[in-house]
């Protein structure tokens, strides 16, 4: 299960068993969705949803997976078209609940721009479960060129919004905790569209999922090879998310989303990033919680610094162990 978290476990994997043996250039990128060329160019990605319960507060399954594979191909600058999906269902699977999952994939993939233009589904046996796997397909302008590579020191570091909301509600569900917290799952296609149309030049864009905010920046310092300083008091979180944190000794930063970005671009303009994405849908919360830092020395490569409200410093890694529950 350790493998599945989104952590360190997790990456351990995909370099020692998957990226291995594929030895492919752009796999090796390790981006949200691969960039490649063709007639035009596109982007492509693939996911697995397996989150339980399948319904939760704010979404379910059939949401989430539309949200999911749109955003990875935002997340490199693509305009998301073409997705398709497999169902795998255990035998006792529920007729009128998979009825509500495929109406909520419907009408999110209306919202998304997208066109849902294959499938195939598959009956196994078991006890009720619905498993969904998605592949989306996107165009990229030949002037975008967003990956982690990109990110240099003096960047502005952005969220689009409150981190932690997603992963709480499936836990809060699970351990029947009676809450208002709500599952932020959303296509956030707008906001990037918005971002490149007004002309900011954003160096990296990559969304909050398993693993949460520090998981995310940690690797994409990794991969930069510079050094990420961010403020506790910018971090934005909820008062509810945060009770509920600190009821269970839960660190928000490493709590999922499935509706937020981290988006990092030129300090002059980040005001102005910042504006647009509050101006779109699900971006309201937008805020800068940091920048980029060349590397004073070699050890400092590659590092994610978080500055406490204490006046402290606190070295921040990426997620270990398991990250329960399974949110996607």
């Amino acid at each position: 299960m350790e493998h599945g978290s989104g952590g360190r476990a997790t990456g351990e994997l995909i370099r020692e068993i998957f990226e291995s043996q594929f030895d492919s250039d752009v796999l090796s990128e390790m981006e949200d969705a691969a960039v490649v060329p063709g007639d035009a160019t596109i982007a492509m990605t693939t996911d697995s949803f397996v989150v339980t319960p399948l319904e939760f507060p704010g979404g379910d399954i059939g949401r989430l997976c539309i949200c999911g594979t749109v955003n990875d191909l935002c997340m490199r600058g693509a305009t998301p078209k073409y997705i398709t999906c497999g169902f795998i269902l255990e035998e006792g699977a529920d007729i009128p609940t998979l009825r509500r999952i495929v109406k909520s994939m419907a009408d999110i993939a209306k919202e998304a721009g997208v066109k849902i233009v294959a499938g195939d589904t598959k009956v196994i046996e078991g006890n009720g479960g619905i498993y969904i796997n998605t592949a989306g397909v996107g165009f990229v302008s030949k002037s975008v060129d967003i990956k982690a590579k990109n990110a240099k020191p003096g960047d502005a570091i952005i969220v689009s919004g409150n981190v932690g909301d997603h992963h709480a509600a499936i836990l809060s569900q699970r351990m029947n905790i009676k809450n208002s917290i709500e599952s932020d799952n959303a296509p956030l296609q707008d906001m990037v569209t918005a971002l490149i149309q007004e002309e900011i030049p954003v160096h990296v864009l990559r969304d909050v999922t398993r693993g949460g905010l520090g998981t995310v920046l940690k690797e994409l310092a990794m991969a930069s090879r510079l050094s990420f300083c961010i403020e506790q008091e910018k971090l934005p979180v909820t008062p509810q998310v945060q009770s509920f944190c600190g009821l269970l000794g839960l660190d928000p930063l490493y709590m999922g989303n499935e509706g937020k970005l981290v988006a990092i671009v030129p300090e002059e303009y980040a005001a102005k990033a910042v504006e647009i994405i509050r101006s779109c849908k699900y971006g309201e919360n937008a805020c800068i919680i940091g920048k980029i830092c060349a590397p004073k020395k070699d050890t400092d490569a590659g590092t994610l610094i978080m500055n406490t409200e204490i006046g402290g410093q606190r070295y921040l890694d990426i997620l270990q162990g398991e990250g329960l529950p399974r949110i996607c």
